[in-house]
């Protein structure tokens, strides 16, 4: 925590004193806990996913729709041993996997608490919900301890990057990870009950007036990885927080914009994809953020 260096942004500051770009201190700080059933099919399950949102982003993405706790850093501060312990909690409730959303920066905590609840009997999947932008070396202290890399590839356009999200060099960074994140896991493997073991789904959330960059996002994923991982294609873009400020992305993504990027991936040849049939948008679909299970 002293000097961190845990994403991108190096911004070098003594986490035990004050806050990072990113907004977090050395204290892990969770927002909400839950069995979330909305996942992709395969980290779902009967039960849901094990979700665990933490407060604080490396991202400044300006239509977050968790700003509450990504900007605002709503949450409340726990321990490693709290949070080993929900591991544990979340497994005795059924869920498919332990799925860590948003949590770049707490990666040492994070990694401590994992190795302690494994001691204790932690067996199913653990799933990092990033939003790409990490540096190799931090992911290199999941190994051995995350199965499933599920990476929301954001832009390949660093001008979208930098005005939307004010990360610099997105592609650069994000690319170099994801590729990483494969090497850590490599190719999916299911149980019998079709259930993700391992491996990797990339995400890409389509923007409004952005569907060339999303065309080439999947180029490059096609490309790298062919049908080795799982890709997820979302429509659910909701111009909510800042977004109003930005004419281009305004407004909600329309049905030909999505369509257009799911035939672009079709006539290329990608197989292994998960599509939204019907919308996702509106605030309805945003977690209730109410300390639930901290």
């Amino acid at each position: 925590m002293k000097g961190c260096e845990l994403c991108p942004r190096r911004c070098k500051v003594d986490r035990k004193i004050s806050a990072g770009f990113c907004g977090a201190d050395e204290k892990i700080r969770l927002a909400l806990v839950s069995l979330h059933k909305w996942e992709e099919p395969c980290l779902t399950g009967d039960n849901g996913a094990g979700t665990i949102f933490f407060s604080h982003c490396n991202l400044k993405c300006v239509f977050c729709q968790n700003f509450k706790i990504s900007h605002e850093g709503f949450g409340k501060n726990i321990s490693v041993e709290r949070l080993a312990e929900i591991f544990l909690e979340q497994q005795e409730k059924g869920a498919a996997n332990i799925e860590l959303v948003t949590p770049t920066q707490y990666v040492p905590q994070i990694c401590s608490a994992i190795d302690s609840a494994k001691k204790f009997g932690l067996k199913i999947p653990i799933v990092y919900n990033s939003n790409a932008y990490e540096n190799l070396e931090t992911l290199d202290l999941l190994k051995n301890r995350v199965d499933i890399f599920l990476p929301d590839l954001k832009y390949f356009d660093n001008e979208l990057a930098r005005n939307f999200s004010n990360a610099p060099n997105y592609f650069f960074y994000a690319s170099q990870a994801v590729k990483k994140m494969f090497e850590l896991v490599g190719e999916n493997k299911f149980d019998s009950s079709g259930l993700m073991t391992r491996g990797m789904i990339i995400r890409h959330l389509i923007l409004p007036n952005c569907r060339h960059d999303s065309m080439k996002i999947i180029d490059w994923i096609y490309n790298n990885f062919g049908d080795k991982i799982f890709v997820s294609l979302m429509n659910q873009y909701t111009p909510i927080f800042h977004a109003g400020d930005y004419k281009k992305i305004s407004r909600r993504l329309t049905s030909f914009e999505y369509n257009s990027v799911i035939n672009h991936a079709l006539d290329i040849g990608l197989k292994n994809c998960f599509i939204q049939t019907e919308k996702a948008d509106g605030e309805n679909f945003i977690p209730n953020f109410n300390l639930c299970g901290v």
